[in-house]
């Protein structure tokens, strides 16, 4: 089976109209201006731990999320912010937990970007990367067994692709012929390893391997995300087995908040600078007429507003801390993943 490349300029056509690509556009600025935030909040000491963001890895969050249904499930890992906000997952939420309130989404039970509201169809993650990807395997493989049309989602680094796990999940996928979407974030390091030290293969090419489509997409460019999942998506619905999704980006920042970056060339940052994910959809809205200093605007003050009230928010009451920590009784159900607007999965899927 050969890889595929999908064209640089491919977007999103005629399966997103223009409320869908402001909605994208929205998702970005959220996911940075929250992350901006809470990078700040961090420096002030009121985010315990260390720190992790996507900055200039937007649109393989967004994209990819956006193209989903609502009764998928999403593995969402910690520099793919704009997943949550587009199942719906509020900036308060988000900022409270980053925090350790108690209006997080896990209400202080756990580390600052360890969340996911299973309501909205999102998984909590773990730390061990690629293990999300065995969990959207086996989410898949329910869904296969039970006869749904549904399919699942997760996301992970260049440097997962040297794990045992992510083979064990790409060969299990490829067998089964599971609706399962993996999305690669070939953000360029792994820490401070950069690609020419982690493989001597580019990892998509690994999909043949496993027997299904490995498809290399500009990651930086939202619409093209959107459509290489939305595509990918009705493959796995179709039967037609799994999807490898490698998102050529680039990591803007360090590691995480502790890391300077020293190790990257000043000019191969520079060089992704112009290509940032968010000046490239503001860019298209604006040609299109769009009032995009509005909508920046109506974002900066949501994150303002969003931010006063997760400060306002308590700290988890100590006498409550093993609350909803463990399971009990009869499993709830779950709800259908709804988010607040009108564009999921365009292109036929309801």
């Amino acid at each position: 089976m050969a890889t595929e490349t999908a064209e640089p300029a491919v977007a999103g056509g005629a399966n997103l109209d223009l409320e869908d690509r402001i909605w994208l556009l929205r998702a970005m600025l959220l996911m940075r201006g929250i992350e901006e935030r809470a990078m700040t909040l961090y420096r002030q000491g009121k985010v315990p731990g260390s720190f992790y963001d996507g900055f200039g890895q937007e649109a393989v969050s967004a994209g990819p999320a956006f193209a989903m249904a609502p009764e998928d499930r999403l593995c969402i890992l910690h520099r793919d912010l704009a997943a949550h906000i587009i199942r719906g997952v509020t900036p308060t939420r988000i900022l409270a937990q980053y925090m350790g309130r108690d209006a997080g989404v896990t209400r202080g039970r756990d580390a600052n970007v360890h969340f996911g509201d299973r309501h909205l169809g999102c998984v909590g993650m773990v730390s061990m990367l690629p293990d999300m990807m065995l969990v959207a395997t086996g989410m898949a493989m329910a869904f296969k067994l039970r006869g749904e049309p549904r399919c699942a989602l997760t996301w992970f680094g260049d440097g997962s692709t040297s794990r045992g796990d992510f083979h064990e999940a790409m060969n299990w996928a490829g067998v089964q012929r599971l609706p399962v979407i993996f999305v690669l974030e070939n953000n360029q390091y792994a820490y401070s390893t950069p690609l020419d030290k982690q493989f001597a293969v580019d990892p998509v090419e690994r999909a043949a391997a496993y027997g299904f489509a490995g498809v290399t997409v500009d990651g930086n460019d939202v619409e093209a995300m959107f459509e290489a999942t939305r595509a990918a998506r009705a493959r796995a619905i179709a039967g037609e087995g799994p999807t490898l999704i490698e998102a050529v980006t680039m990591r803007m920042h360090g590691h995480a908040a502790h890391d300077d970056m020293k190790y990257v060339p000043k000019e191969q940052v520079e060089l992704w600078r112009k290509r940032d994910p968010v000046d490239r959809q503001d860019g298209r809205l604006r040609e299109l007429g769009v009032d995009v200093d509005a909508i920046r605007a109506a974002v900066g003050a949501e994150i303002d507003a969003a931010t006063e009230q997760a400060l306002a928010s308590p700290m988890p009451d100590p006498d409550h801390v093993t609350a909803d920590v463990f399971a009990v009784g009869e499993a709830e159900a779950l709800g259908d993943g709804q988010a607040p607007w009108s564009g999921f999965a365009r292109g036929g899927v309801a």
